[in-house]
């Protein structure tokens, strides 16, 4: 498997990838002269390049301002006298971000637990045409960063732990969007695995490590034809991703062969010369380094205009492509809000994870009586923050769909558990001067309060904010409850607890409070337009009545379903891996009354769960979207079986996952981080520690059971083809994700995994009914990356292959010997 390699580019640690994307995805690898290949496009880009001057050329290259903004995330105006449009790009992870409503699918992490890369052609599909239909031409998705630590915040944004389940998902899901005519924008490239320090750490990675686990999503994604990829806001092994050569141009273009346009994250450009120089072509959301400084360093003889014109050229080449220079794009497309909220259920159910099912818990019955407790079960969980969250059609609760699923005369009973937005504050506790519950501001006008908060007891209080205007500045003691967070970090607050049922922004502090009296100062500003705000609070002795409540509805009812939230975000990692709040407590409390509870986890990533052992079920939903309530529901009461499995291990506790104990792993140390772990990410670590997960890669029960039988494994041209039988061993029809791993090659004096994920299939198998099932282990999967000759090798010799459910629920095992 040699490749010729710039002797430049060897030189440089990073080194580059053979450009094998089909070997990743089943797709052809895209050649570089493709996008002028079409008839008469290369002579009609050329033409453009001649005609515009150098300002309009770097207009093209640095985001504007929207005269006619639509609330999408950037603007490139375009040069009207040359008939060049301009672009519109959005944020769309998990639908279309923009001001107007469009469908709010499942977190990317829920569509990949469904292991279906058809699926995510569909996912892609609804994205690509609502793009379109509300005036976008550019979408900033798919992510493909790998799930490296359980702390990330944006783990529910991407797809898994694992390179080639990734890989498949984002080619997929590229594919339906571009379908569409939407330029896809593969993103964050790359080694962009955590938020903590983001916008600076420094991450050093060694070639084998890179390739092997970090890049073949990214390679994926150009295989499949991505029109722009987004440069990540990290450095890699000293050099700033959207400034780094080795990156941009030596791996991206020379080895891959991209042909589009490489973007900025916003706000991650850190220079002009050199960024351009490296492959950089388009800075965003503004042009401090692509606008006047680029003009003047052309002019001033720093910076060639061919380089200029390069860049351009990959815009307009991208911009051809899908028909927005000779007009050729089909109109745009109207919503189509039905079709979107059903390809939203069915990913919702594919991909909804059932952990644990103890005592026959699962599936429901109406009769007995169910109690439904916990906030996120009367407030629909959507979606998380950041560029995630998306204005969704409408959202029903759980509870709604709850009661009606179990019919009427069913008793369906509700209590809060745990209150995210506060309790009234009581007469008595305030100086006079406020209304605590409807303070209003009138426009223009600032208002001010200096008085008192009388704390009974010591006690741990939580003093919560809503406010429909700017921030209120609050002074408990002189310390800045609510101080405004740094960056776009002030806009990117969660996706559920930061916005009060009515639209009120929330803002809450934790603290001990001392028994006697604090000064509470507060300054609020009325703006344009006035604005209200209230103040509330929960104590230790408000959350034991919210509790005890919970605790008579679980012991009234025969069944309990309890959900439990965590509200992940851009801009901010995770501190632990337990739930936040005093949530443990509540379910060990409900548990403890009815043996019959199932949690249901809307989590961003995987989660601890010192409180499993009482538990009667366990099933991760994730943020299942606008259609989360429906297809909850149907899973509880065994409408459809639970197809999700784990794309991502859950760690027992935070001590003991990949990361854990050491800083320079996570979070970095001196502003750098090692992925010193290797080839071994995620359930690879478990296996060469021997560690135990929670949970481990793959794993997710069905209501029904599944046999495997007879493996086989032979060589064939595309790699090794491996064929086994799984059975449905039940009474009712079931979904099963076949799983096969691959071992180590004894001829590779490299480092290797104790097993990889080979391939995999999802199946829908009627009860008591057989399938034969084929599952090609492709050569990419069975080679390693030799740093020394910066080039991938065929691991030969006798390979073992193992078949099963879960990564540690290993069924069967063959063998095959593999050739040069």
């Amino acid at each position: 498997m040699s490749h010729a390699f710039p002797r430049r580019s060897a030189l440089r640690l990073l080194g580059g990838a053979v450009a094998v994307a089909a070997a990743a995805t089943g797709a052809r690898p895209v050649s570089v002269a493709h996008a002028e290949s079409r008839t008469g496009a290369g002579t009609r880009i050329e033409g453009l390049i001649g005609k515009l001057t150098i300002d309009e050329k770097v207009s093209l290259l640095h985001g504007a301002t929207d005269p006619a903004p639509l609330g999408q995330a950037g603007h490139v105006p375009g040069v009207p006298r040359l008939g060049i449009p301009p672009l519109r790009l959005a944020d769309g992870p998990a639908g279309v971000r923009v001001a107007r409503h469009a469908t709010a699918l499942p977190a990317p992490v829920l569509l990949a637990s469904a292991f279906d890369p058809s699926l995510a052609h569909r996912y892609g599909q609804v994205i690509g045409r609502e793009g379109r239909a509300l005036g976008q031409d550019v979408l900033l998705s798919p992510m493909v960063n790998l799930i490296r630590t359980p702390y990330a915040g944006r783990n529910f944004e991407t797809f898994s732990e694992d390179p080639l389940l990734s890989a498949d998902l984002v080619a997929a899901e590229i594919r339906g969007i571009q379908g569409e005519g939407l330029i896809a924008t593969v993103k964050h490239f790359a080694l962009n695995n955590q938020e903590k320090d983001r916008m600076s750490v420094d991450v050093r990675v060694d070639e084998q490590t890179m390739h092997e686990v970090e890049l073949r999503g990214f390679e994926a994604a150009v295989g499949a034809g991505s029109g722009a990829v987004m440069g990540a806001y990290n450095k890699v092994n000293g050099t700033f991703v959207c400034e780094n050569e080795a990156l941009l141009t030596d791996i991206l273009r020379d080895r891959w062969g991209f042909e589009g346009w490489v973007m900025t994250d916003w706000s991650a450009a850190h220079s002009t010369v050199a960024a351009l120089t490296a492959g950089l072509d388009m800075e965003m959301p503004d042009g401090t380094y692509f606008g006047d400084a680029l003009t003047k360093a052309v002019r001033d003889g720093a910076v060639p205009e061919a380089h200029v014109d390069r860049a351009v050229r990959r815009v307009l080449a991208v911009m051809d492509r899908f028909g927005l220079l000779d007009r050729s794009a089909p109109a745009r497309p109207a919503r189509d809000p039905e079709a979107g909220a059903a390809v939203a259920l069915e990913v919702a159910k594919a991909g909804a994870t059932l952990l644990r099912n103890e005592r026959r818990t699962l599936p429901l019955t109406a009769g007995g009586g169910i109690a439904v407790i916990g906030p996120t079960g009367s407030l629909p969980f959507v979606s998380g923050g950041g560029s995630a969250h998306v204005v969704p059609d409408r959202a029903d609760s759980p509870l709604d769909a709850v009661k009606s699923r179990a019919g009427r005369g069913a008793q369906v009973s509700y209590a809060l558990g745990e209150d995210v937005f506060g309790k009234v504050i009581p007469r008595g506790v305030l100086s006079a001067g406020i209304d605590a519950e409807a303070q209003g501001v009138a426009a223009g006008r600032t208002w001010t309060y200096d008085g008192t908060l009388t704390v009974a007891d010591v006690d741990e209080w939580t003093l919560v904010i809503h406010y429909s205007g700017e921030r209120p500045r609050v002074f408990l003691d002189g310390e800045d409850l609510y101080p405004v967070v740094p960056g776009y970090g002030e806009y990117f607050q969660g996706g559920l607890v930061t916005a009060a049922p009515d639209g009120l922004t929330v803002r809450r502090r934790t603290l001990n409070l001392a028994k006697g009296a604090h000064r509470l100062e507060i300054t609020a500003k009325g703006g344009a337009d006035g604005q209200l705000f209230r103040l509330r609070r929960g104590t230790g002795t408000t959350r034991a009545q919210d509790v005890a409540e919970a605790v008579r509805a679980a012991g009234a009812a025969r069944s309990v379903v309890l959900f439990a939230y965590e509200d992940a975000t851009e801009g901010q990692d995770r501190t632990t891996l337990a739930l936040p709040g005093h949530q443990a407590e509540l379910i060990e409390a409900v548990t403890a009354a009815n043996r019959r509870t199932t949690v249901v986890l809307n989590t961003s990533s995987s989660t601890s769960m010192p409180w499993l052992a009482g538990t009667g079920a366990v099933l991760q939903m994730y943020y299942p979207g606008q259609q989360g309530a429906a297809a909850t529901t149907a899973v509880l009461f065994g409408d459809c079986d639970p197809g999700g499995r784990l794309t991502q291990s859950f760690p027992v506790d935070d001590d003991h996952h990949p990361v854990a104990g050491d800083p320079r792993r996570y979070p970095g140390a001196d502003g750098t981080e090692e992925y010193s772990e290797g080839i071994h990410a995620g359930y690879r670590w478990y296996d060469a520690e021997g560690a135990r997960p929670l949970f481990p890669f793959g794993h997710g029960l069905s209501y029904t059971s599944f046999a495997y039988d007879d493996p086989r494994a032979r060589p064939s041209p595309q790699g090794v083809e491996v064929s086994f039988t799984v059975r449905n061993t039940g009474r009712r029809d079931g979904v099963e994700v076949a799983q096969v791993y691959v071992g180590p090659s004894p001829d590779l004096r490299l480092e290797q995994a104790v097993r990889v994920l080979g391939g995999y299939r999802r199946l829908t198998l009627g009860a008591g009914e057989s399938r034969r099932v084929t599952v090609v282990v492709e050569r990419r999967t069975l080679s390693s990356w030799d740093a020394e000759r910066h080039d991938w090798v065929l691991g030969t010799g006798r390979r073992d292959f193992w078949v099963g459910a879960s990564s540690r629920d290993l069924r069967l095992r063959t063998a095959a010997r593999i050739g040069r």
